[in-house]
């Protein structure tokens, strides 16, 4: 039920903080960092402020309140040769640009392949050379890369000559006729019962079991882990997405808190992670009315397997500015414009309240005013401005949504290192 937007405009006037840089978010910083896990969303992939601003509060994190890793919406085996580079162990690559290029071809590149995440590796590359006991690690959670990780797996198994690579190579044969493309796969194990999914069990299994996986060298053995239950996962992702599109969703974010876990595990007492996903992922699904569609989210799971407490979601969103996007799925990059919020946004409410940049923190005091279901914009890598208004609004309770709020009232385009 909507209230009167005059009353809801003087709420946002009464609780919420204007900020013009990272020392005004000084607050917003320290009550977060209390939680073991600091998710940081995005109401877009192509937001330049966005980016930033997470990157502002994560140095901060760092350096101030020890957060060990970062854990991001992108793929493992990508955000792995960062997290190589940034660690000193990666010689092959020059400079942060280098392995940022390189690591991230495949569309939509830009996600992680920009100035302002470059900014950012060389920021925690050279934090790391500093800290050379406690260095600050960077992976993905994402459960695209099927095909990246079996051939992460296999070179690994080789160079070490396991004797589980026999396993690994029929895992492999059995996803050669699809020719690397994940629709072919989808189809052909939904309709036609042609799937992998005994071949990657079994060679999930083994490589979970097995003893040799270089226990000399834990994080070497984290990759393989991760990499073996991303292909699984995947197997599974992909089989489902063709004919049940609610449940594949189920099955990518329930796989980012099981690599979450795995991550954990490998930093042991020192964990504590900050995580950039968007606001879909990160802000809590029971809030929305994603919900109803019997989805769950990053933000919901780990409320519910690490306690609310230990969990701190931070929301950012924007009233108008441009952004990064595509108009289809593999469609070329464009600079498009962002309208302003809608009427009855929370967008909208935001900026006239203080048309500015400001955060909200909910608070058991203030969170029941600001807990009642309105429209809350969401971009994707796809995009058609044009059409938001049909689908661009999640509706939602931003208090429960999220623990934070932060309002940048004009935003502009994301900068690629390529096109």
């Amino acid at each position: 039920m909507l209230l009167k937007t005059d009353r809801l405009i003087d709420q946002i006037r009464n609780h919420a903080v204007p900020f013009k840089s990272k020392s005004d978010l000084e607050p917003l910083i320290k009550s977060a960092a209390k939680a073991k896990y600091i998710l940081l969303g995005e109401a877009s992939h192509g937001t330049s402020q966005f980016y930033t601003t997470r990157a502002e509060m994560t140095k901060e994190l760092i350096e101030q309140h020890q957060f060990s890793f970062i854990a991001v919406e992108g793929d493992w085996p990508s955000c792995y040769e960062v997290n190589r580079f940034i660690k000193g162990l990666a010689p092959e690559y020059s400079n942060a640009q280098e392995v940022l290029t390189k690591a991230f071809n495949r569309w939509p590149s830009w996600m992680w392949a920009n100035k302002e995440i470059l900014e950012l590796v060389e920021w925690l590359y050279q934090y790391n050379q500093t800290h050379q006991e406690k260095k600050v690690g960077f992976y993905g959670l994402d459960v695209y890369s099927l095909w990246e990780s079996m051939d992460a797996i296999i070179e690994y198994l080789k160079q070490i000559d396991s004797p589980v690579l026999e396993k690994a190579l029929e895992a492999v044969k059995c996803f050669e006729p699809f020719n690397r493309k994940p629709e072919m796969y989808g189809v052909s194990a939904a309709f036609y019962g042609e799937d992998c999914m005994e071949e990657i069990l079994e060679l999930l299994y083994t490589i979970q079991k097995n003893k040799e996986i270089r226990h000399d060298d834990p994080e070497t053995a984290l990759n393989v882990r991760i990499n073996a239950i991303v292909a699984a996962n995947a197997e599974h992702y992909y089989h489902t997405m063709v004919t049940n599109d609610n449940e594949s969703w189920n099955i990518r974010d329930r796989h980012m808190v099981e690599a979450l876990e795995y991550i954990s595990d490998y930093y042991k007492s020192d964990a504590k992670g900050i995580i950039w996903e968007h606001n879909t992922h990160i802000g809590d699904a029971r809030a929305t009315d994603m919900a109803n569609e019997g989805m769950v989210n990053v933000g919901q799971l780990m409320r519910e397997k690490f306690g609310p407490e230990n969990v701190f979601s931070i929301g950012l969103g924007t009233y108008q500015g441009s952004v990064i996007a595509a108009k289809n799925w593999g469609d070329p990059v464009e600079i498009m414009t962002v309208p302003k919020g809608i009427e009855g946004s929370w967008e909208e409410a935001l900026h006239l309240a203080n048309p500015s940049n400001q955060y909200l923190i909910f608070t058991d005091e203030n969170k029941e005013l600001f807990n009642f279901e309105i429209g809350h914009r969401a971009i994707g890598v796809v995009y058609q401005p044009e059409y938001e208004h049909f689908g661009n609004y999640v509706p939602s309770r931003l208090s429960e949504r999220y623990d934070a709020f932060i309002h940048i009232d004009q935003t502009n385009a994301l900068s690629p290192l390529s096109y």
